[in-house]
Formats: C-alpha cells, sequence, structure tokens
C-alpha cells in the first residue's frame, strides 16, 4: 500500500477526517469525493465519471420528470471490505462500475459493465449493491423486473464479468414487485432483499391532482394496498449464497410490517438486523438463523401526526451498535432511536430541523419534502451525512449521546438525482 493511502486510511479511523462518496445519478453519472475534516466538514476533492448514465431528475418508480430518490433503493454506492474498490450502479442504462481507491482517497474508474437487463423505457434500474469478497462476486438488484437480481464476477484488479444467472422477487400473482436493496449477512451465506411496493405508482397510476393510486383491486377482486408485506407476509426476499456465489431459490418472509423498505446488520451481533418500513412508519430488530429463516420483533414507530405515510426509508447503525439514524423520506428529517438489547426506543423524533425544499416535491403522506434519501455514520459515529436532494443539499451532522443531531457543515449537490453514501 503506497504511504500516503495508509496514512489517510489511518487518519480516518482515528477520528482525523476521512473520505465520502456520493454518486450524482445524473444522465452522464458520476462520483463526488469529498474529504472529510477532523471536525466533520466536507471540501469537494474530485468528481469522477463512472462511464455509465444515471436517471438524471426522472424517477423511472412513479414516471415523475423531476423528483428525488429516482429508484426507490439504496446502497448504489460501496466500498469493498479493505477498501481497495468503489463500486456504483448506473440506473440509467442498467451497468455498474468500479474504481480504484489510490493514494488520499482518489478514484480511478477500472471498468463499466451492462448488468445484463435491457432497458425499457426512458432509464433503466440498477440501484442496489451487495459485495461478497470470499466468493468475489457482486449482487446487482433493480427496481423492476421480472429479473430483480444479476449477478458479476469481480477479478482481483477490479474487472467486471457480468453472469447470465437472473433471480425474481416476483410471485405468481405479484409480478410488478419493486425491491429495494440487497443486504449479504456478516457470514456471507444468505443475501436478504426488501421490498417496498407489489405495484409501482409507474402502474397503479395516479389521481387528476397528481396524488399516487395507493390501493389497486388484487387477484382476488378485493381492494388491497400496494405496498409490500401488507397484508401478505411475504416482504423479505432471502436466497442462500451457494458456494460458487451464485443464489439459491428466493424465500419469501415476513418482513414485520409494511414495505420492509432497508435492512442493516448488527455490527457486533452478526445474527441480528434492523428493518426501516417506508409504510409501517417506523422500525424494529430481526435476527436471522443458520437456515436463513428470519424473526421480526414489533415496529417501533415515529410520531405520525404529520401524516401517514411517512416513508422512513434509510438507516445507519452508530459503531457501538448503540444508535439508529432513520431518514424519513416524507417528512424531511432524521428520527434517531436508542438500541437496548432487543429493545428499540425513540431517541429523538425529530433529531434535526427539517431541511425545506423547493416547494415542488411531496411526498405519499401530501407534505411538501425535501426528500431525504440516503445517509451515512462516521466509522467513529461522530457524524452522520444525510442527501437533501430536492433541497440540492448534503448535510453533514455532529451526533450527540441522546441522539440529538446538530448540523456542522453543508455542501451544494445536483438538483433531485444524487443517491448513495459510502465512505471510510
Amino acid at each position: 500500500m503506497p504511504k500516503e493511502m495508509g496514512m489517510s486510511r489511518e487518519m480516518s479511523m482515528n477520528g482525523r477526517g476521512g473520505h465520502l462518496y456520493m454518486q450524482t445519478n445524473e444522465v452522464k453519472n458520476a462520483i463526488i469525493h469529498y474529504h472529510r475534516s477532523a471536525n466533520g466538514t466536507l471540501t469537494e476533492v474530485e468528481r469522477v465519471t463512472t462511464g455509465g448514465a444515471g436517471s438524471g431528475t426522472f424517477k423511472p418508480i412513479s414516471g415523475q420528470e423531476s423528483a428525488p430518490n429516482s429508484f426507490e433503493g439504496a446502497a448504489s454506492v460501496i466500498l469493498s471490505p479493505d477498501r481497495k474498490f468503489l463500486f456504483a450502479t448506473n440506473g440509467g442504462d442498467n451497468s455498474v462500475s468500479s474504481f480504484a481507491i489510490g493514494e488520499q482517497g482518489r478514484l480511478k474508474l477500472i471498468d463499466t459493465k451492462p448488468t445484463g437487463n435491457a432497458i425499457e423505457g426512458k432509464s433503466g434500474t440498477a440501484k442496489s449493491l451487495a459485495y461478497s469478497p470470499s466468493k468475489d462476486m457482486l449482487y446487482v438488484v433493480h427496481s423492476f423486473g421480472p429479473d430483480h437480481i444479476r449477478i458479476m464476477s469481480v477479478s482481483s484488479d477490479g474487472k467486471l464479468t457480468p453472469r447470465a444467472e437472473k433471480y425474481t422477487c416476483n410471485t405468481p400473482d405479484k409480478p410488478h414487485r419493486v425491491p429495494t436493496m440487497g443486504v449479504l449477512s456478516p457470514d456471507e451465506k444468505f443475501l436478504l432483499v426488501g421490498t417496498t411496493f407489489d405495484v409501482p405508482i409507474a402502474i397503479s397510476g395516479t389521481y387528476p391532482d397528481g396524488s399516487p393510486i395507493l390501493w389497486v383491486t388484487g387477484p382476488d377482486g378485493e381492494t388491497r394496498s400496494v405496498a409490500s408485506n401488507a397484508p401478505d407476509p411475504d416482504g423479505i426476499v432471502i436466497h442462500r449464497v451457494n458456494a460458487d456465489g451464485t443464489l439459491g431459490e428466493g424465500s419469501f418472509q415476513d418482513g414485520g410490517g409494511g414495505s420492509p423498505f432497508y435492512i442493516a446488520f448488527l455490527h457486533n451481533r452478526p445474527d441480528t438486523f434492523i428493518i426501516g418500513y417506508a409504510v409501517g412508519d417506523g422500525v424494529a430488530l430481526g435476527r436471522i438463523d443458520e437456515d436463513g429463516r428470519i424473526g421480526v420483533g414489533k415496529v417501533v414507530p415515529i410520531d405520525t401526526r404529520r401524516g401517514k405515510i411517512a416513508e422512513l426509508c434509510w438507516a445507519s447503525v452508530s459503531p457501538d451498535d448503540r444508535l439508529l439514524f432513520a431518514t424519513v423520506f416524507g417528512y424531511s428529517h432524521v428520527t434517531t432511536f436508542h438500541i437496548d438489547g432487543l429493545e428499540l426506543k425513540i431517541a429523538k423524533d425529530p433529531a434535526c430541523p427539517i431541511v425545506e425544499g423547493d416547494g415542488t416535491f411531496r411526498g405519499l403522506c401530501g407534505d411538501v419534502s425535501s426528500g431525504p434519501s440516503d445517509n451515512w455514520v462516521s466509522p467513529d459515529g461522530a457524524f452522520l451525512y444525510q442527501i437533501y436532494g430536492n433541497a440540492s443539499k448534503l448535510v453533514g451532522y455532529a451526533t450527540r449521546p441522546d441522539g440529538s443531531l446538530e448540523e456542522v457543515t453543508s455542501v451544494a449537490i445536483p438538483y433531485n438525482s444524487p443517491e448513495g453514501l459510502a465512505g471510510f
């Protein structure tokens, strides 16, 4: 390892700063690399094009010409555990890019390859990544199917090779499901996939006033919610990872609440994870056993006096597993929870002031929102970074033991399109 690179990484692990990466998701997609100082402030270092296309301001999941949270997903930018590579989706053209992380965290594009899914309409929907270092395999989740999951092998120098295997999150009576993200269990034995809609708004449509249609007629003739796992307990799909890195047949399991959007394993309990619910309006703790069966506790809701659906869609767990920072997309703020053993409880709701957007976007609850999406907590737990796409801001907060957040930095980002945060 080059001396400068080693020094940079050592600094980040000792509370002396580090690096943060975000993709613009612009039509000519790029990764913005920020230096993260010891006091949490961000300074842009470089913008490196991915060689692929984002969706721009267009939101494929709803068909809106301009709206934040383009793909209803998470983990579109990830790092390999050894911080040797950065991987990013290009949702506009269904491709994935790999970068080498060099001196001072700088990026060098290595490869850009298509996932294998064809583009239908204005944009593709590749949007979430999970990487298995033991199998040298990358799992790519797409918002639209039927081939929701495609896989790529990764060479020792970061080159990508798309594979023919493909997997679906659909069921026979739900041919239009929308997964949100894929997450590997810490032992890399299982891939867990969260979901949000059984019928996307792009298909269910909108009312004359522009509000989304959230109730549709099901195959039994009864009216049902478009949200996944409500009422059918099948909102999390679990695949066993085979010895060669391919996946076994999906097991459809109860996610515990409406639209189990986000899954994050705790750092120090490898069988325990949290779920953030876009429609359930809260979070829950789950556990997975050796056979890949999960059990989920009760949902701990946030204050929904502003109206449901709140769209609690992203979450970061502090390094000591004591705090959970949850992004509430429809409300334009972050709520924090205390994690105490197997108990979750509200710490601060909200944990920070609302960040105003430009007034052009409304969440499912009908409130004007700035569309906060992906967040990321620093390795020392001292800072949380939050994308507010409709406000064209990336905001950094100092975290407090009581769960409150104090803004320490804010940088301008492209309008509506950005997604994905990863760093060290």
